[in-house]
C-alpha cells in the first residue's frame, strides 16, 4: 500500500482560515531592509537565483511551506497534504520600484501587495523580493496565511533564510535536499481518519479531566483556575468596545506604514516607572490614539476602549510552526491626559489580567475545540468578530537583539503586519531587533487616510514618555 500522508489544522489555524473573507484577509507579512551589495551580480544586477537557492535549501526544515490545503469530504474539515505541483518561482517574485524609488512608494507597494488575498490552490506564502529603492537598499515582502503560522513562529523561520554572521552561507556548498512530495489520502481515508479522530478525542479528555481530579490539591486548584479562565474569557469576548471611526465595515485595500523607536529608549521607560516593553508600548498607543480620535472629533473621556493582545503559548524549544497563542483583551486609559498616567494604568491593567487566568482560559477553549470539534471554536471566533469586545490588536514579537544576515547582506529593518478583522480598520504589529523597535501599521484604505497622522502620534508619544523618564519624574509608588 503507498505512504499517504495529511496534517489536520488546529482549531485556531482553522478559525484564521473559516474568519477570512473577500475584505478581511488573514495573512501575517512584514516589509524587511537589507543591504544591497551582497545581493548583486558584479554586472550590478539582483542575483535573484542565489536568493531563491537559500530558500530552496530551507524549506525542507519547514514542511508546511510546500504543502497545500484540502478538505475532508462530508465533514468539511481542512487538512494539509504535500503539494505535488509546488513550484518556488511562483511564490518567490521579483521586481523593482520605478524612480525616485522613495520611501512612499515602497510602502504604496506593500499596501497593494498585501491587499491581495493568497490562493487557497497552492502553499499559502509568497515573498517579493524589491529592488530600486533611494536607499540603496533591497526589499523583502513577505505574507503568509495566519492558518499556518503565527508572529513568533515567523520569527523561527528567519532561520531558513538568515544567519547570524555575514560570511558565506554553507548551505549553498551543495544541492538542496531532495524533496518528494508525498501522496495525498483518498477520499475515504480522511473521512475515515477524522471519524477516529473525533470518536477518540473526547474520551482521552475526559480521561485527563479524571486524572486531574484524583490528583494533589494543586492540581485542583490548577483546573478550578483553568475553569475560571474560561468563564472570563467567555465574557470578555461577548463584551462590546465602544463604536469608535476605526470599528467599521471595511473593504479590501490596505495603507501599509510604518516607523520606529529606540528598544533601549523603551527600556529606559520601563526601569523608571515599572512594567514591562509591552506596557509601555500600549501606553504610547493609547496616547497616540487619544490624540488622533480627539482630531477627529471624538470625546475620549467616555470611551471604553480595548486593544486585543496575543500572548505566546509556546514553551523553550517548541518549534510548532502553525498558532500556538491565547489571547487578553485590555482596557487602553485613552482618557488620561499625562503619559505618566496613562503607563500606570496600563500596568495596573496589564497585572490584573494576568492574575484573571484569562490567557488560560482562552487556551481551554482553543484545546477544547482541539479535543472535540473545531465548529465550538470556530463558532466562538465568529460570534468575537460580531460582538466586536475589542478595537484593534497590537501584538508584539520579540525578535534577535542582534544583527542578521541573507547571503551576507544584513537586514536593517523589519516592519510587520497584522490581520485586520472585519470591522476594525486599524491593527498595530510591532518586531524588536537589533536595538531598536520596529511599528508596522495595517489599516484600511478608505477608512484611514489620515494613517500617517497616527504614526506621527506614535513617535511623538514615545518621545514624551521617554523625556518622562530622563526628566525624573516620580515612579508611581510600590
Amino acid at each position: 500500500m503507498a505512504y499517504t500522508h495529511c496534517d489536520r489544522l488546529s482549531a485556531v489555524d482553522t478559525t484564521f482560515l473559516e474568519l477570512e473573507d473577500a475584505s478581511a484577509h488573514m495573512h501575517i507579512g512584514a516589509v524587511a531592509e537589507f543591504e544591497r551589495a551582497p545581493l548583486v551580480l558584479p554586472d550590478g544586477r539582483l542575483d535573484i537565483a542565489r536568493i531563491e537557492r537559500v530558500i530552496e535549501a530551507g524549506l525542507h526544515r519547514v514542511p508546511r511551506y510546500r504543502q497545500k490545503l484540502a478538505w475532508v469530504p462530508l465533514l468539511g474539515n481542512p487538512v494539509w497534504i504535500d503539494d505535488p505541483t509546488f513550484n518556488l518561482h511562483y511564490h518567490v517574485r521579483h521586481t523593482s520600484l520605478p524612480p525616485p524609488g522613495d520611501e512612499r512608494q515602497l510602502k504604496r507597494l506593500a499596501g497593494r501587495i498585501l491587499s491581495q488575498q493568497l490562493d487557497r490552490g497552492k502553499p499559502l506564502w509568497e515573498l517579493w523580493v524589491v529592488e530600486g529603492l533611494a536607499s540603496g537598499h533591497i526589499a523583502v515582502i513577505s505574507k503568509a496565511h495566519h492558518c499556518m503560522i503565527d508572529g513568533v513562529g515567523s520569527v523561527e523561520l528567519t532561520s531558513i533564510t538568515m544567519q547570524t554572521t555575514p560570511e558565506g552561507d554553507p548551505r549553498l556548498e551543495g544541492p538542496p535536499p531532495p524533496w518528494v512530495p508525498r501522496a495525498a489520502p483518498s477520499p475515504l481515508e480522511l473521512v475515515a481518519a477524522e471519524t477516529l479522530h473525533r470518536a477518540r478525542a473526547p474520551f482521552l479528555g475526559l480521561r485527563a479531566v479524571a486524572r486531574g481530579a484524583l490528583a494533589p490539591a494543586s492540581s485542583v486548584r490548577a483546573c478550578r483556575d483553568m475553569l475560571h479562565g474560561v468563564i472570563e474569557s467567555l465574557v470578555a469576548g461577548m463584551r462590546p468596545s465602544s463604536p469608535t471611526p476605526l470599528n467599521v465595515e471595511i473593504g479590501p485595500h490596505r495603507r501599509f506604514d510604518w516607523c520606529q523607536t529606540d528598544l533601549d529608549q523603551v527600556k529606559r521607560v520601563k526601569q523608571h516607572f515599572g512594567g514591562t516593553v509591552n506596557d509601555v508600548v500600549l501606553a504610547v498607543v493609547a496616547g497616540a490614539l487619544r490624540r488622533f480620535l480627539r482630531q477627529r472629533g471624538m470625546a475620549v473621556e467616555a470611551l471604553d476602549f480595548r486593544a486585543m493582545v496575543p500572548v505566546n503559548l509556546r514553551t523553550e524549544g517548541d518549534r510548532t510552526i502553525g498558532n500556538r497563542v491565547a489571547t487578553i483583551v485590555a482596557r487602553l486609559p485613552l482618557d488620561a491626559r499625562a503619559p505618566r498616567e496613562r503607563l500606570e494604568r496600563v500596568i495596573a491593567e496589564t497585572r490584573a489580567l494576568k492574575g484573571s487566568h484569562q490567557a488560560k482560559g482562552m487556551q481551554a477553549i482553543e484545546d477544547l475545540g482541539d479535543a472535540t470539534f473545531p465548529s465550538l471554536f470556530i463558532a466562538f471566533g465568529r460570534a468575537m468578530a460580531v460582538a466586536r469586545p475589542f478595537n484593534l490588536v497590537v501584538t508584539n514579537v520579540p525578535g534577535p537583539p542582534f544583527p542578521v544576515y541573507m547571503l551576507g547582506a544584513r537586514m536593517v529593518a523589519c516592519h510587520p503586519l497584522v490581520p485586520l478583522y472585519r470591522n476594525q480598520a486599524l491593527g498595530i504589529a510591532l518586531f524588536s531587533y537589533d536595538g531598536r523597535l520596529f511599528w508596522g501599521f495595517n489599516a484600511d484604505w478608505d477608512a484611514m487616510p489620515d494613517l500617517h497622522e497616527l504614526v506621527e502620534a506614535i513617535e511623538s508619544e514615545a518621545h514624551r514618555l521617554a523625556d518622562a523618564a530622563s526628566n525624573g519624574e516620580a515612579a508611581p509608588a510600590g
